[in-house]
């Protein structure tokens, strides 16, 4: 399909519903438990547009303001309800002067457990802490962890938090100028680590081809990791035992439409939101899936309201919402 004919397209796909709301795409209920989720007049509302590649999004309920990363503009950008989307914070994710291409800025985005913003930062190849208050953003960054065995990282893309502090991440090869066949690429794999909360580095896997999306279970029992390279299941589950992940298994159904999975969230009774060919794909705790939102663009990830009422997707250009309560 031509860029012409796409925009067109989506052009069909996205209706006004009034001169405030934008809506786009539509909502797939496979099984009827997925009205317990999602109230029947929900819509996809966009309330955000124009970006290179939209990604991270990171919901900060003590100022009620959604922050996202668009990657290829190294910069991060504040939403809220009463102002709309504003720049919150470049560079985002890469600080060095010499000029570079590719996709250079934060991707990721958590608050650790007092409160700083942890990134994952791709042209930096690092992820990194916030050294200024939410409140006053500035590119000021601690490195967290860097490498492992001496060897850069080559980009981390997500991340997820656990009550203690401790940071599992993905480091797949998208922030790196010419992906797998970069020359500065100095790890053989890309992997999944920990950073304790010492600061020591954990590997804890490398054998998934692009690790891409990654969340634990509200029990912090259980690692999910989404595989974004497409001839492989698209999403594993693991137990955590202490430092290492045991009993690897697929997690979800399997597809044959084109593309990989990417980033994911999981409410407290366990339902499983996760980016995907299409959109968005709803899995509920046993792993079936009861429905989708279904997106006419790439959607990348997804971050829910504290009260899990409101979820909010990056989808390319687009940053949306969803009311499902």
């Amino acid at each position: 399909m031509t860029r012409l004919a796409l925009v067109g397209f989506i052009f069909l796909l996205v209706s006004c519903k009034t001169s405030a709301q934008k809506t786009i795409g539509t909502i797939e209920r496979l099984d009827p438990e997925i009205n317990s989720l999602i109230k029947k007049d929900a819509v996809i509302e966009i309330i955000g547009e124009g970006y290179d590649w939209a990604e991270g999004p990171l919901w900060v309920e003590k100022y009620k303001m959604l922050l996202f990363s668009d990657v290829p503009k190294n910069t991060i950008y504040k939403w809220t309800e009463e102002k709309g989307v504003q720049l919150y914070l470049t560079p985002s994710g890469y600080t060095d002067t010499a000029k570079r291409g590719g996709e250079t800025g934060s991707n990721g985005l958590q608050l650790s457990p007092n409160g700083n913003l942890i990134l994952c930062q791709h042209g930096n190849r690092q992820m990194a802490m916030m050294d200024a208050p939410l409140d006053k953003p500035a590119p000021n960054f601690i490195s967290l962890a860097s490498n492992y065995q001496g060897k850069r990282f080559n980009s981390p893309n997500d991340a997820v938090i656990n009550s203690k502090g401790e940071i599992f991440f993905t480091d797949p090869p998208y922030g790196l100028e010419k992906n797998m066949n970069d020359p500065k690429k100095e790890l053989p794999f890309q992997g999944v680590y920990k950073i304790k909360t010492n600061g020591d580095l954990v590997l804890l896997i490398d054998s998934i081809a692009r690790p891409n999306g990654i969340e634990l279970s509200t029990d912090e029992k259980t690692l999910f990791v989404s595989n974004s390279e497409g001839r492989k299941p698209r999403w594993y589950e693991y137990d955590i035992s202490g430092d290492a992940l045991t009993n690897g298994r697929i997690f979800g159904a399997q597809y044959e439409e084109r593309g990989g999975a990417d980033g994911m969230k999981i409410t407290k009774s366990g339902y499983v939101f996760s980016a995907a060919p299409g959109g968005l794909w709803i899995f509920n705790p046993s792993g079936t899936l009861i429905g989708k939102l279904k997106i006419p663009v790439a959607t990348s990830n997804c971050s829910l309201s504290a009260d899990e009422k409101t979820i909010y997707i990056t989808a390319d250009m687009y940053v949306l919402r969803l009311r499902m309560q």
